[in-house]
């Protein structure tokens, strides 16, 4: 097996909880490992990065505050600015004399070091920026000390300068305080992760864990099975959707359930009587013409009854499995339905059923005309099922701006509204349902499968004691 495909056998294997564990484990020592460079690795560098940054921006708000103050105003604020930040700072007018000076270091490398500040102002004017910053070793302490120097007005012709001296104080000492103390948070905090990731991996990978189990059950035909999704959102929406799903599926299965026994009736009827009939042709009716006759046109007619059936099944496996496709034709809806309605002028004659037409003007539309044509016929053979006493059923064509609007009218029972939704399912079955012509019970769903891959609009308006409009609209 490729090594690839093994690891990642393998880590299918391992549980939600250890996972979540070993992550928060993971990111714990990963904090500490960047905690630990960056306080004991870099505090030296970071340090003197800042003190240099404090100096720099320090010397700037000296520089541009010269101009802005009177000399008592300028003298307190040289004092606060090198209190502030630990600075020894020397102002020196254009002849290198000392005009002001503060030392809060106590060891100040240009504080009443005139021959120094001298050799600093003679490097300022020679710089290209007229600007200093130097990193001197101070002998007395042996401590690194920053020096920074720039002129005052204008760069060409300097009025006076600045001189700035701060300290580097070693940082050794203060990183082995701050490492012994890394030690101890580390080893308590090690501690404290591993017991909070533990309880959180836990507590989080239990309702999935729960979903899992139930969702086992489900898997093996339970379908009073109930999923609990405590603990976050994600998770409850989880539970909710298999719990929709749980749903769905028994009432699927109970449909086809219904749907078998229906069809095996279907099935069976026709076929009991094939065989009863036959046996009566060769036992009792076959010297006889005219019982002969009679006896094959019963078998005629169921087989067409078995034959219409299957092909319900199949046309409607074949619509709903996307194999079919459709063939959009330009046609006259008016005259289709005429010759639709023709069709059932047998079923007229015999049962005493009255199809009223109220056409609309003649009104071009383009779509599958054979798929069309079944679904107006399954509407009507649906009509003549579940009409009422009186037998009657009534067809309506109605030209709207945006397309045609076909209507078709019983006068039976009505329908529940908490049935609406179920009737075009294939595997339901109106317990109304009169068995007087031709059906098979799939009608319905053939008419919602043609009509969907039309993308076009159709529903049912239902009366109790009145009778129901099913209604589709052709779009043009």
């Amino acid at each position: 097996m490729n090594p690839i495909k093994k690891l990642q056998n393998a880590n299918s294997r391992i549980p939600l909880k250890f996972k979540i564990w070993m992550y928060f484990i993971v990111f714990t020592v990963a904090v500490f490992v960047l905690l630990w460079i960056f306080q004991i690795l870099f505090l030296e560098k970071f340090y003197e990065s800042m003190k240099t940054q404090d100096a720099s921006e320090s010397m700037d708000a000296i520089s541009e505050a010269y101009d802005k103050m009177d000399k008592t105003e300028f003298n307190s604020f040289i004092s606060k600015v090198a209190v502030d930040n630990d600075l020894c700072i020397e102002v020196l007018d254009r002849y290198g004399r000392s005009i002001f000076s503060k030392d809060v270091l106590g060891d100040c490398l240009i504080h009443g070091k005139e021959n120094r500040t001298r050799v600093y102002i003679v490097n300022i004017l020679q710089s290209e920026d007229k600007i200093i910053r130097y990193k001197i070793k101070n002998t007395r302490t042996n401590y690194d000390m920053l020096l920074f120097g720039c002129t005052l007005g204008d760069p060409e012709n300097p009025s006076g300068f600045i001189l700035i001296n701060s300290a580097l104080v070693p940082v050794g000492s203060t990183a082995s305080i701050i490492k012994r103390q890394l030690m101890l948070i580390t080893a308590i905090l090690i501690i404290v992760a591993f017991v909070i990731s533990l309880f959180l991996s836990k507590r989080i990978a239990r309702p999935i864990t729960g979903i899992t189990r139930s969702a086992e059950r489900l898997a093996k035909g339970d379908f009073d099975t109930r999923f609990e999704g405590k603990g976050y959102l994600e998770a409850k929406q989880l539970a909710d959707t298999l719990t929709y799903a749980e749903k769905e599926l028994s009432r699927v299965d109970t449909m086809q359930r219904d749907l078998i026994a229906n069809v095996s009736h279907d099935l069976r009827t026709p076929l009991t009587m094939l065989k009863a009939y036959a046996e009566m042709i060769r036992d009792l009716s076959g010297d006889n013409p005219v019982k002969r006759n009679e006896h094959l046109e019963i078998i005629i007619n169921e087989t067409d009854r078995l034959s219409l059936l299957v092909n319900d099944i199949l046309d409607l496996s074949k619509l709903e499995s996307g194999k079919q496709k459709l063939n959009p034709s330009e046609f006259e809806i008016k005259g289709k339905m005429m010759e639709i309605i023709d069709r059932f002028s047998g079923i007229s004659e015999k049962k005493g059923y009255h199809i009223n037409f109220e056409p609309d003007e003649e009104r071009m539309v383009v779509c599958d005309v054979v798929k069309i044509e079944q679904v107006i016929y399954n509407l009507i053979n649906n009509a003549i099922n579940y009409t009422g006493a009186d037998k009657q059923v009534y067809v309506r064509q109605k030209n709207l701006e945006d397309g045609v609007l076909i209507e078709i009218e019983d006068t039976g029972d009505g329908i529940e509204e908490d049935k609406i939704k179920l009737i075009f399912d294939k595997y339901y079955r109106s317990e109304n349902h009169k068995r007087e012509v031709v059906g098979t019970g799939l009608g319905l769903s053939i008419v919602k499968a043609v009509l969907k891959m039309h993308n076009y609009d159709y529903g049912v308006r239902s009366v109790i004691g009145k009778g129901s409009i099913f209604w589709f609209k052709i779009k043009t």
